[in-house]
């Protein structure tokens, strides 16, 4: 398990001596407009359900996805986050050898290693905006049972537009291509990119995130969108009751009132468009500094002139913002950070704050 995830608030605060809601936390990925109205306090509302068992394969939230994405409820499973289904399918599908695109989430990696499965990576290059170059995965994809293909890209923000992806698809019918869509909702017109709709294609499984979103990652909630026979064989190592009943009834809550979801989603790209171009023009003639492109709301930046993550980040810390080191994905270099906007006040902080930390070297 890589050490150094985002969202290290109680180590920071214990080395300011301060108190952790002090700490803006702007290293996680999530939704910076926060839950959507009402989410909350229908978890206030409904804490008493914590008192029952929940329903041991989560039909509720299986039903409520199927239905907002009308696709048929046998290629869905619901699962507790993500991040199960990324542990789970090596495992399950029988891998031998995996292809993974880089730099990337750290856990495709470490599923591969839990189950002794053999993996690779291609990685993206900075000059090219980190945008994968297909022709390399498509040779590599030859020798790969899985490949891992993250899009939008966390933590670099590159997105692979569907064409691209659906000429992988058609030239390895025999590989199975997992694409994690788990940031896909913050990108516009993200249903152009999608492929949970996409009946035609036999080779792919699709995660989809309710965490980020929805601002939701402690009720650990997501989904895996696959053709009927593999969702089978992922359903052979579903554990029963692995979704709690809190976590259930939001879910199926949200999905009650679809017509909510579109607004919300609508709300928080334009919020993410507006922001994003501040933060960006704002770093636009400072030196010391390069800003990745990224089809999301979160920034990977390449440092120069001497700067290292390590040392930078703790000098942003010192101002109670927790950005990310990004040294330890695999790919990138020591001189990598992350930044995960948040409100304009905080936003306008860091940007204060980067700028001092790069005018003092």
């Amino acid at each position: 398990m890589i050490i150094g995830h985002g969202g290290n608030k109680q180590d920071l605060a214990g080395a300011l001596g301060c108190d952790i809601d002090q700490i803006i936390d702007m290293s996680s990925n999530l939704n910076p407009l926060g839950p959507p109205k009402g989410i909350e306090k229908f978890i206030c509302d409904n804490i008493a359900k914590i008192r029952s068992l929940p329903l041991p394969d989560a039909a509720g939230m299986r039903k409520g996805f199927a239905r907002f994405h009308n696709i048929d409820e046998s290629r869905v499973v619901p699962g507790n986050g993500t991040t199960w289904f990324i542990y789970t399918i090596p495992k399950a599908l029988g891998a031998k050898r995996v292809l993974i695109t880089g730099p990337t989430y750290s856990d495709y990696q470490d599923a591969c290693i839990m189950h002794g499965v053999e993996y690779t990576y291609h990685f993206a290059k900075a000059e090219n905006n980190f945008i994968p170059d297909l022709d390399e995965v498509s040779s590599l994809a030859q020798k790969a049972d899985i490949v891992f293909i993250c899009n939008p890209n966390n933590p670099t923000g590159a997105l692979v537009e569907k064409q691209r992806i659906e000429s992988l698809l058609q030239a390895h019918k025999d590989t199975l291509f997992v694409l994690d869509e788990s940031y896909l909702p913050f990108v516009e017109n993200a249903e152009e990119f999608s492929f949970i709709q996409d009946t035609g294609y036999k080779n792919v499984l699709v995660l989809s995130s309710m965490s980020k979103i929805f601002r939701i990652p402690g009720l650990r909630t997501g989904f895996l969108i696959a053709e009927p026979s593999i969702v089978e064989k992922i359903m052979d190592y579903y554990q029963p009751w692995s979704i709690n009943s809190l976590a259930q009834a939001v879910i199926e809550h949200i999905f009650k009132f679809p017509e909510k979801i579109e607004p919300f989603y609508r709300e928080t790209r334009d919020y993410i468009q507006k922001e994003k171009n501040y933060f960006y023009n704002g770093l636009k003639d400072a030196k010391g500094i390069h800003l990745i492109d990224s089809s999301t709301y979160f920034i990977l930046a390449c440092l120069t002139e001497g700067q290292d993550a390590k040392t930078f980040c703790e000098k942003i810390g010192q101002h109670k913002i927790l950005i990310r080191n990004c040294s330890n994905f695999q790919g990138l270099s020591e001189q990598s950070v992350r930044f995960s906007l948040r409100k304009r006040e905080e936003n306008h902080q860091l940007l204060t704050c980067i700028k001092q930390a790069l005018q003092n070297g």
